[in-house]
């Protein structure tokens, strides 16, 4: 038995294959197989679509950060005028009051408090912060707040209106606070 094991061994290669081995494969074949598009693997990215990707994807990442920054701005602008807004009102109350009681609208102490609340004034507009005084326009509940209503007067027509009882501020298309007004009726 160990002779005919020895003879199966010792048979050539070539027969083997004839019994049921696997082939040995051709190398012309198999350099003609890899040319083939076919024998490309399907998996292989497409590296310019993949970049193109990842470029737009960073573009909308820069312009929602620009966008956060801007909004967060606006609102950081409307708390510190919500906190000034207050006493620009009072300045403008102090000197309405001072101006009436003395007879001259001249007086130091009210040019005094005039040229600070002019100060302030202009730091809100240098920050993009406009006064609107809406007087004679016609009413707007979007920009507005009525708090009177009277009969037309002077020929005013009906919904304009007719005083405003404290200005109204804006921050570009943004109002901040409208303006109060007594429209006609």
């Amino acid at each position: 038995m160990t002779e005919e094991r020895d003879i199966v061994e010792e048979q050539p290669a070539a027969e083997s294959t004839a019994a049921g081995a696997e082939p040995v494969p051709d190398p012309e074949v198999a350099l003609a197989e890899d040319a083939a598009p076919e024998a490309q693997p399907v998996d292989e990215p497409d590296w310019k679509d993949l970049a193109l990707r990842k470029a737009a994807e960073l573009e909308n990442v820069r312009k929602q950060t620009a966008q956060r920054v801007q909004k967060a701005s606006r609102d950081g602008m409307r708390r510190i005028v919500s906190e000034l807004l207050p006493a620009l009102d009072d300045f403008e109350r102090a000197l309405a009051h001072a101006e009436a009681e003395e007879g001259d609208a001249e007086h130091h102490l009210t040019a005094g408090i005039r040229l600070v609340q002019q100060k302030m004034l202009d730091a809100l507009r240098r920050a993009g912060i406009e006064q609107f005084s809406p007087k004679g326009e016609p009413f707007d509940p979007h920009q507005h707040e009525a708090v009177a209503q009277q009969p037309a007067a002077d020929g005013a027509a009906p919904g304009t209106v007719l005083e405003v009882v404290q200005n109204g501020y804006r921050l570009g298309e943004d109002v901040l606070r409208p303006a109060r007004v007594v429209v006609a009726g």
